[in-house]
């Protein structure tokens, strides 16, 4: 399964047995919950994640507990000594206050209990110690209640705010000031006369956010949705934050709350018949509105994400199958932090990457013919924050991550290209025991490394491994470094379209940002005024690169102070990458100075950290710096791993640094990889270990017949470093087939090692080249002097 379930709490389980455990003490036997084991189901859960849920003895009574997710205990809160239907309920952040919605039960013959010409009575009770017991509301229409849980040092707060929101299309807050009574009981002061105001009203749909304490809510303008964000504070205060229009139908005489507990209220077999939408943000600054309108169709389903964030929507349509394959449950929507997960139960399982939605390859869609598809309970689901998921039917809370062994073994069974780039990505986006996944990846490439034919493995393995190596130390990563080694995709994914359009921005109500909406408001700024290049490339230092080694072929050179800048900064990045690597290397790298790959790290680590002092002006410049060093020499430790793991699989030793043994099969396989890495590292121009180019002329030197040795020299493919052309002209004999592979050589390399590499061989063809080259710079002081 693409996704791991792992259980935090279950009502069953966690709540259960300790209820039977009580009801056995107090002399009543385990029969108090049995005849009621259905009564028995969760109502909320809080923003410190503890749980609130009822359940009915024998007589009806109804009970309140509360299951503490930190010390794993149960609590009993207060008891309804009369029959009674729990609308919605919600305990304060001391444990003190209890808000309770509740109506008239259905039973046959029962006269109303609560108060005349009412159907819903909402409660404030005084909990610790059981006390008064305030009457909120007592009107026709259902309420449902919400304390705010303001993330402060002060305990106890002096006041509470609790949200009353209404049937009736109105949200209130009322502000509760509380005093301690007899040591640490707590009653509510001036209990007759709570303070109150609107929040909000004529609304169609809302959606509270218990984590970060925000209210989301959609009211309609002239037929148009509109979308608001509330975000409330510590104290009383406050405020309306954004504004968005929003491209889908809502019915005026329609009502939908999201998380604000369940109730049996809802009919939960007919959530295909109504709309679904919910927002989702993570800590990055994302704005996601998920939706899904009624189904009309049996054959597909469609659903679009508003990606505010990014400044665009995608509306997607998934084929259903058969006319037979009928939709019974409804499409859910999952908050799993840097994914949205779209599910239907028994036909799809949409991953959607919303920090880089832009390209469908790197969105996981796997359908009725794969098994995930049922992974998930059938039941509703409510998506928490923290990837948590509430299966309201169970009475189970999961916490909710990506399934790294499965992916990877989705990742070998792949067959089309979208499919291993989609894999690939989620996997990597897996930040535990990156060591682990990159080594299973590097398996999975080197045995399947000419089975893409729309991009290259190695390249999207680099790229997108060292983005994900250091995409935590700041948000804004994905604007200012490459994810991807492809930039367009036009392949279609079967069984699935889409139809991406611009948007409408949030219109932001305030001036001064922290926290998430510093990041959310950084990004719309972004998708207005954004350079059209801010990601980087090595464009500038493929320039810079070649400038300098013209100037050392022709004897020139920038001052001193400036190259050794440069290859300081290769220093550090060497010596990071020493420190990743404790254990000693089977490969024969770094074995040389090798001043051109050198050369061309200190130039990336100059670039690159100009590139990011630019753009993020808030960074220390140490900061930074450390980032660059990471992101360059990750780079590198993902080339020397990809050679360590071949080294390994075909067991060679260093002793293959020789000229004069013959190639094996394994020296073969290996000579093929690093060729593979040298093509994948050159369109992109990213460095390469010291000592590549050495290692991978000699294999060349001894996998290759002559004729093709050359043709890959003349094409750049190998590069004749001084290391390797030195080895080779100590390590062959003078026979007629060595003579021909030095001359051939030397008449290759360019002037400078050209002389030094004369001197080396003893042998009259090379004393030739010495005179004749002494002959030549003779003539040109000479036709100075004229």
């Amino acid at each position: 399964m693409a996704l791991r379930l792992a259980a935090d709490f279950d009502l069953r389980k966690d709540v259960l047995p300790g209820l039977r455990a009580a009801a056995g003490a107090r002399g009543g036997g385990a029969g108090i919950l049995e005849n009621n084991y259905e009564s028995l189901r969760v109502l909320n859960v809080e923003r410190n994640g503890n749980i609130i849920y009822t359940y009915k003895d024998d007589k009806g009574n109804v009970f309140f507990g509360l299951f503490d997710c930190h010390t794993r205990q149960n609590e009993h809160l207060y008891t309804f000594e009369k029959d009674l239907q729990v609308v919605s309920c919600s305990v304060n952040r001391e444990r003190t206050l209890l808000a309770a919605s509740l109506v008239q039960s259905t039973k046959e013959g029962r006269r109303n209990e609560l108060q005349p010409g009412s159907k819903c009575l909402t409660l404030l009770v005084e909990i610790h110690p059981v006390n008064n017991v305030k009457v909120l509301k007592a009107v026709d229409s259902y309420i449902w209640v919400q304390f705010l849980h303001p993330h402060v040092e002060s305990n106890p707060l002096p006041e509470n705010h609790l949200l009353l929101i209404s049937e009736e299309k109105y949200i209130e807050q009322f502000h509760i000031q509380v005093i301690q009574e007899d040591g640490n009981g707590v009653v509510i002061k001036n209990s007759g006369h709570l303070p109150r105001e609107r929040v909000a009203e004529d609304f169609v749909w809302a959606q509270w956010d218990t984590s970060e304490q925000r209210l989301y809510y959609v009211e309609l303008k002239k037929s148009r949705s509109i979308l608001k964000c509330i975000q409330f504070y510590a104290d009383e205060n406050f405020n309306l934050m954004f504004e968005a229009p929003l491209d889908i139908a809502l019915s005026d005489s329609g009502f939908n709350l999201v998380n604000f507990g369940c109730t049996d209220l809802q009919d939960q077999e007919k959530f295909s018949e109504h709309p679904t939408l919910c927002v989702f943000t993570n800590h990055t600054g994302s704005l996601c509105v998920c939706y899904s309108p009624k189904l009309d169709s049996w054959e597909q389903i469609t659903y679009s994400v508003f990606y505010f964030h990014k400044g665009h929507s995608k509306t997607f349509t998934a084929a259903l199958g058969s006319a037979d394959s009928r939709v019974t449950k409804g499409i859910t929507f999952l908050n799993l932090d840097y994914f949205v997960a779209v599910y239907l139960p028994g036909h799809f399982f949409h991953l959607l990457n919303i920090q880089h939605p832009d390209l469908v390859c790197h969105s996981l869609f796997l359908t009725g013919n794969n098994e995930v598809v049922d992974m998930l309970p059938h039941g509703p689901l409510q998506s928490l924050s923290g990837s948590l998921i509430l299966d309201w039917c169970s009475g189970r809370l999961y916490r909710a991550d990506l399934n790294r062994s499965y992916l990877l073994e989705f990742l070998w069974d792949a067959r089309l290209d979208w499919e291993k780039m989609a894999v690939l990505h989620c996997v990597l986006s897996c930040r535990q025991d990156t060591r682990f996944l990159e080594a299973k990846i590097i398996q999975w490439i080197s045995e399947n490394i000419s089975a893409c034919h729309s991009f290259d493995l190695i390249q999207e393995f680099i790229i997108a491994s060292s983005y994900w190596s250091i995409y935590p130390e700041t948000g804004n990563m994905d604007k200012l470094l490459p994810y991807s080694s492809v930039l367009t995709w036009n392949t279609e994914i079967p069984g699935i379209t889409l139809v991406t359009e611009e948007i409408a921005l949030p219109l932001m109500r305030v001036h001064s940002f922290k926290g998430y909406w510093e990041k959310l408001h950084s990004n719309l700024e972004y998708v207005k005024y954004s350079e059209p290049h801010s990601h980087y490339s090595n464009s500038v230092v493929r320039r810079q690169w070649h400038s300098l080694i013209s100037e050392e072929k022709t004897g020139k050179r920038r001052s001193m102070a400036y190259v050794r800048n440069i290859l300081d900064n290769a220093i550090k990045v060497i010596s990071k990458l020493e420190a990743r690597h404790l254990e000693p290397r089977l490969t024969p790298l770094f074995q040389e100075e090798d001043n051109h790959q050198r050369l061309l790290v200190g130039l990336m680590v100059s670039e690159l950290k100009d590139h990011l002092l630019r753009h993020l002006r808030g960074v220390e410049k140490k900061r930074i710096e450390q980032m660059v060093l990471d992101y360059i020499s990750k780079q590198l430790d993902l080339i020397c791993q990809i050679l360590e793991a071949s080294w390994r699989k075909h067991n060679l030793h260093p002793w293959i640094f020789h000229f004069n043994r013959r190639a094996s099969a394994a020296e073969f396989a290996v000579f093929h990889i690093m060729t593979r890495i040298l093509e994948a590292t050159h369109s992109l121009f990213l460095p390469l270990p010291p000592g590549f180019h050495t290692l991978h002329t000699v294999l060349g030197v001894r996998c290759l017949p002559l004729h093709n040795l050359l043709h890959y020299i003349d094409n750049g493919v190998l590069l004749l470093t001084e290391t390797a052309v030195t080895r080779l002209m100590k390590d062959l004999d003078n026979t007629e087939k060595s003579e021909k592979l030095k001359f051939s050589i030397i008449v290759r390399l360019p002037p400078l090692i050209g002389q030094k590499i004369c001197r080396l061989w003893d042998h009259p063809m090379s004393s030739n080249i010495i005179s004749r080259n002494h002959v030549k710079r003779l003539l040109q002081d000479y036709k100075k002097q004229l």
